[in-house]
């Protein structure tokens, strides 16, 4: 069943876990992360990240992500992540788009506080949650080693975020802390007690980008410091690569789908581990100040925390 960011979220606060948010850019992506929530009985995000684009033009990926949300035995959130123009994300939203994440991390405050006030009025209209970003993500906003020397000249700023969340009123924030987009040259220093103070200032569940690659030791320390949503794609899109590499060492190998469905098996196995760590129920769950509420498109309150 389609739902609302904030609607999954809910059920993260109450349990003291983590959706993850996976991105989806093609059919044997959707099909990995959908079977493995109801295998789990989670719920779930998948999500269309606009530089995927060249990838999967979201006219087509779209309305298969939201079809196939629909059929889910499990609540699936349809998320837009990393929307850097506001046609593009209402373009999402238009097309069944269940939350968006606009990133203005690259603007000035003021213009990435503007942009996010648009986003959430028209995401209101569409019944939708909306998540926004504080902070410089080494690994794609820049060229930045978030585990050199100068890394938390890149980090979200507690006091920033604060302020962000109150001008806004975004339903989730993403901030930088340690981690990366991409493969992790060296092991990631996380700086929990940012997330903390981050999360204790805000009230707002936050999110990790470039949650690929964390130890399972770090992801359980980052969610009970109060991370609610982990973004994962690289590792279970590497773990494809090396499946479809192992599969066409077989010299008899003739069909096309035969090598799709090796790499859907691979990242089913490599998102089936990473939900295991996610949906740990034994973190502990921070009062959050702030009310998340998950809307219908006709404007019902569904649940909040």
């Amino acid at each position: 069943m389609k739902a609302t960011m904030c609607e999954v979220l809910v059920l993260a606060e109450k349990n003291g876990y983590a959706i993850g948010a996976f991105n989806t850019p093609n059919l044997e992506c959707l099909l990995a992360v959908l079977h493995n929530a109801e295998r789990m009985d989670v719920p779930v995000i998948i999500s269309h990240a606009q530089l995927h684009e060249p990838v999967a033009h979201l006219d087509e990926i779209g309305p298969v992500m939201a079809v196939l949300a629909e059929k889910a035995r499990v609540p699936v959130c349809v998320h837009l992540d990393h929307g850097e123009s506001l046609d593009y994300l209402k373009h999402a939203l238009d097309l069944g788009f269940t939350s968006v994440m606009y990133d203005g991390s690259l603007l000035s405050y003021e213009e990435n506080v503007e942009n996010t006030k648009k986003v959430m009025r028209m995401a209101e209209k569409a019944g939708a949650s909306v998540e926004a970003e504080i902070g410089v993500m080494a690994g794609r906003e820049s060229e930045a080693n978030p585990t050199g020397e100068n890394s938390e000249r890149f980090y979200t700023d507690p006091a920033l975020a604060k302020r962000f969340a109150d001008e806004t009123k975004i339903h989730a924030l993403a901030c930088s802390f340690g981690t990366v987009h991409g493969i992790y040259k060296e092991k990631p220093r996380i700086d929990f007690d940012r997330i903390e103070k981050i999360r204790t200032l805000t009230g707002l569940p936050l999110v990790m980008h470039g949650g690929s690659g964390v130890s399972p030791q770090d992801y359980r320390e980052a969610i009970r410091r109060g991370v609610r949503k982990i973004n994962y794609y690289t590792y279970m899109s590497r773990a494809a690569v090396q499946a479809v590499r192992d599969f066409l060492s077989d010299e008899t190998v003739i069909f096309y789908h035969d090598a799709a469905m090796a790499a859907q098996k691979a990242m089913e196995e490599d998102v089936y581990k990473a939900m295991g760590i996610f949906y740990e129920r034994n973190h502990t769950v921070l009062e959050s100040k702030r009310h998340c509420v998950g809307l219908t498109k006709s404007g019902e309150e569904k649940s909040e925390f």
